[in-house]
């Protein structure tokens, strides 16, 4: 905690002075005041209080000493466990610019857009739950200096003959890439970190503890060199794709991207701003995050099956009603119909199933797959394919096989809604972090 210099108060953070404001007076500091910048500190560490959640294992850490009373990562309400620690310095850091209640309209915006959203998403109470953590990142730098030399190619006809004149072009390169990010935090899922990027580097500055004062920050525990041939690729195809614009009129092919290298390399330590929120139903969980620099949101978004279920038969009716006034169907057709439905039906099962196996490589044996409920579906696919090749004269066969091949509709449905929250939920998360340095 950073006292107050004129009352002893608690000094934190504040997003819309960009300074540290007391809680008790509202006076405001300048963050750097409170840097430690003697000779004799050692620059390279800061101490700062760890959370760690008894039930996941996920890490925490804040200058403050509140205890926090409940886990981001997993939902668990109960108070972690704290401890002091040192941690790295980051090179730099990107403060906050959005404000928890700008990061709260951002995220509304977005979950009106869902309309079969859980209550609980959307209730004013649950969302004011948007905790502020700092992410930590790695920041790539990559420098393109020297000589260059590329393959090009023009092609033209001249009568019946097609042409194919090769190139070779030569300059010399001058390029670089600095602030390719990537998060260094195993418990940042790396499609939440995609779907709120980029952050602008440029507005980076240089680290201070007193930035950290009312908000949280996760550990870097993914080694520096985890991105970095990813980092490389990214600069080395950036300057192919702008080459290919400054030398148009040559076909430059994508082969000539190994011949670009990086005469200088070198990553940095970073920070960046995030609105973290999580949505813990049984076991599963669900987050909602939102860049703190520009207020982009990705978020988890489940779905309530009796809100859809409601809304579905609801709509069945008017449909039914226009069908049966505007269009006559023979029996043999309508068995016909409901085999293509049921088609339909295992394709959305299979798709569904498919998105769980990418997203968790254990869920078979995590038993999310014994409840399959396909068989009915084939069952009926081959029993109206056969009915409809009986020649039977008997309508009554076949309005049998619609009604009960839309009940077998109607279970698979219902097992794809609840197939469709597993894929879009997360099984909760079990780390293995150890704390400190060690976690750095």
């Amino acid at each position: 905690m950073i006292e107050c210099p004129g009352c002893g108060g608690n000094l934190r953070f504040d997003i819309a002075s960009a300074k540290l404001k007391c809680t008790h007076c509202d006076s405001l500091y300048d963050p750097y005041a409170f840097d430690n910048k003697t000779k004799d500190a050692d620059l390279s560490q800061y101490e700062v209080t760890v959370y760690t959640c008894p039930q996941c294992g996920g890490e925490l850490y804040s200058t403050d000493t509140d205890a926090t009373a409940f886990c981001s990562f997993c939902g668990a309400s109960n108070i972690l466990m704290n401890r002091v620690s040192k941690e790295l310095r980051p090179d730099f850091i990107i403060p906050f610019k959005i404000t928890k209640d700008d990061c709260k309209t951002a995220y509304q915006k977005l979950a009106k857009k869902s309309l079969f959203l859980p209550s609980e998403l959307k209730d004013a109470t649950y969302i004011d739950g948007f905790r502020g953590i700092y992410m930590p990142y790695w920041s790539y730098n990559r420098d393109q200096k020297g000589h260059l030399e590329i393959e090009g190619e023009k092609t033209h006809r001249k009568g019946d003959y097609i042409y194919h004149d090769h190139y070779n072009l030569s300059g010399e390169l001058d390029a670089y890439y600095h602030g390719v990010t990537y998060d260094a935090s195993s418990s940042f899922d790396d499609a939440l970190s995609a779907g709120i990027a980029p952050y602008n580097v440029k507005e980076k500055a240089e680290f201070t503890p007193a930035y950290l004062s009312g908000f949280y920050a996760d550990t870097a525990d993914v080694p520096e060199d985890t991105y970095a041939k990813e980092a490389t690729d990214f600069a080395k195809k950036g300057t192919l794709e702008n080459l290919k614009k400054s030398f148009a009129a040559y076909q430059i092919d994508d082969k000539n991207m190994e011949a670009i290298t990086s005469s200088e390399e070198s990553v940095e330590r970073t920070m960046f701003p995030v609105w973290f929120m999580s949505y813990r139903n049984k076991d599963r969980v669900a987050y909602a995050v939102v860049n703190g620099q520009t207020g982009k949101v990705a978020a988890d978004l489940p779905i309530d099956e009796k809100k859809y279920l409601l809304a579905s038969a609801l709509l069945a009716v008017p449909l039914f009603l226009i069908l049966s006034l505007f269009t006559h169907m023979t029996p043999r057709a309508l068995t016909i119909m409901g085999v293509l439905m049921l088609i339909v039906t295992g394709i959305l099962y299979l798709t569904r199933v498919h998105a769980i196996k990418k997203r968790e490589h254990h869920a078979e044996k995590a038993g999310l797959f014994r409840h399959v409920k396909l068989f009915p579906v084939i069952a009926m696919i081959v029993v109206s394919v056969l009915v409809f090749f009986s020649g039977s004269i008997h309508d009554e066969l076949y309005y049998g096989c619609a009604i009960m091949s839309a009940a077998a509709i109607a279970v698979s449905f219902i097992d794809i809604l609840k197939l469709y929250n597993v894929s879009a939920t997360r099984a909760l998360p079990q780390f293995e972090k150890k704390g400190g340095d060690d976690c750095a």
